[in-house]
């Protein structure tokens, strides 16, 4: 894995550079001389996440039926409006 590093005016002048780099490791964007951000490819992103999922697909995957999953009561309560 190789890290580049790219101040925030390289990539503004040559953003096709930076994305190429991200494809072999990460790049190091620095602001006034100290890193501030990091650029990664997709792929590793989701690799260091872990797969992204939605509320739906973990409710729906196998043994979630089990999962405790506590709601507080609400304390909010409705009252009557007067439409006249």
């Amino acid at each position: 894995m190789t890290v580049t590093t790219l101040s925030g005016r390289e990539l503004n002048e040559d953003l096709g550079r930076a994305k190429r780099a991200a494809k072999e490791g990460p790049v190091i964007i620095t602001d006034r001389g100290r890193p501030a951000h990091v650029l990664l490819s997709f792929d590793e992103y989701k690799r260091l996440t872990g797969k992204m999922r939605t509320l739906g697909d973990m409710l729906a995957a196998p043994g979630a039926e089990s999962i405790d999953l506590p709601i507080p009561p609400r304390t909010e309560r409705s009252r009557p409006v007067d439409l006249s």
